[in-house]
């Protein structure tokens, strides 16, 4: 696993140095490759991230949120959103018949920051660039 995860980082960075837009963080396309297997996750990260950033969006207009606040307050709303999807995942996953979660607590609130920074678009855009090529490299070294 450690292998698969500086293979992520690697071509993370290559990508965001090639192409200058980050993945939500350099270490999130490694795990979101080590976790393909696992789509309803994937999509709860996503979902998660995307309720982070709507609440950042909500407080930014009351309160001074810059630089490391606005950071910090992205990966605490991050967690919070993650939180909040797994008190409600017995009823979802019932609901929709397949389980709920997110990966980490973390990963949220650093693709939350991303699509503050470069654009919703272009980090998923990049996320699923960076996710499959991580994914290949791992699959084409044999780790």
């Amino acid at each position: 696993m450690a292998e698969a995860l500086g293979t992520g980082l690697v071509v993370s960075l290559l990508l965001s140095e090639f192409v200058g837009l980050s993945a939500g963080g350099l270490i999130t396309p490694a795990y979101l490759a080590l976790l393909l297997d696992q789509p309803w996750r994937l999509a709860g990260t996503l979902a998660a991230a995307g309720v982070a950033f709507g609440a950042y969006r909500g407080l930014a207009g009351h309160l001074i949120l810059y630089g490391r606040r606005r950071f910090v307050a992205m990966v605490l709303l991050g967690v919070a959103a993650n939180w909040a999807l797994q008190a409600a995942a017995p009823a979802a996953a019932a609901t929709l018949a397949v389980p709920v979660g997110t990966i980490g607590y973390v990963l949220p609130g650093l693709i939350a920051n991303d699509f503050e920074r470069q654009g919703i678009l272009a980090t998923v855009a990049m996320l699923v660039t960076a996710t499959v090529a991580a994914a290949l490299a791992v699959r084409v070294l044999g780790i």
